[in-house]
């Protein structure tokens, strides 16, 4: 899952990430700008359970609006190993996306996740 943070700010007309991290000041919640300019591209960033709370009320939005989920493996025009995600017969059919292992720069397919 990839974070939508960009998205769901600029229905708050927040435009810059100096305005969110005012925002996110407001409520309690005090990260770095490189924390808050990470969160604003969509790169990986640690965030506690109660600081997503922080976040979320911030924005006034859910959690669940702050993610995004990540495009399929194969609908990207690349050949994959064949692997699927573990429980995953078929291509779901509901919208729902299961996350699929990328693979490794030494051309070893990484294990799959626990269930």
């Amino acid at each position: 899952m990839k974070w939508s943070l960009r998205m769901v700010a600029a229905q708050r007309d927040l435009w810059r990430p100096t305005q969110v991290l005012a925002a996110f000041q407001q409520v309690g919640f005090n990260p770095s700008l490189s924390k808050v300019a990470a969160l604003w591209n969509g790169k990986p960033v640690t965030v506690r359970l109660d600081d997503l709370d922080k976040i979320c009320a911030a924005l006034d939005c859910t959690v669940a609006d702050l993610l995004q989920a990540e495009p399929l493996a194969g609908a990207q025009g690349t050949s994959e190993t064949g692997q699927r995600a573990s429980g995953a017969e078929a291509p779901p059919t509901s919208g729902a996306v299961r996350p699929v292992p990328r693979s490794r720069r030494t051309g070893r397919p990484r294990s799959l996740p626990p269930n």
